[in-house]
């Protein structure tokens, strides 16, 4: 995903990696740069800030939490609307 600013080097190396991901990710999907529907794979977000399988899981776990993401089984992490999320 090259233009979006993200790497590992950007990351603050005194705190975990996968919330700093998970934050920057959330804000691309609040601001509207993550449409619904777009796929966010584990791949991608190890190759954009360079980091392990775990630390790119962790990262979408926590925006599954935040319904910010919904997760198909062997298909990958797609970026929910405002109605699925709850906002009005």
């Amino acid at each position: 995903m090259p233009g979006y600013g993200g790497s590992v080097t950007d990351l603050d190396p005194t705190r975990p990696k996968w919330p700093q991901i998970a934050e920057r990710l959330a804000d691309r999907i609040e601001g509207g740069q993550y449409a619904p529907g777009r796929l966010i794979s584990s791949r991608s977000v190890e190759e954009e800030f360079g980091v392990a399988k775990v630390t790119a899981g962790k990262a979408l776990a926590e925006l599954r939490r935040r319904n910010l993401v919904r997760t198909e089984f062997g298909m990958g992490s797609y970026v929910t609307g405002p109605a699925e999320r709850g906002d009005n």
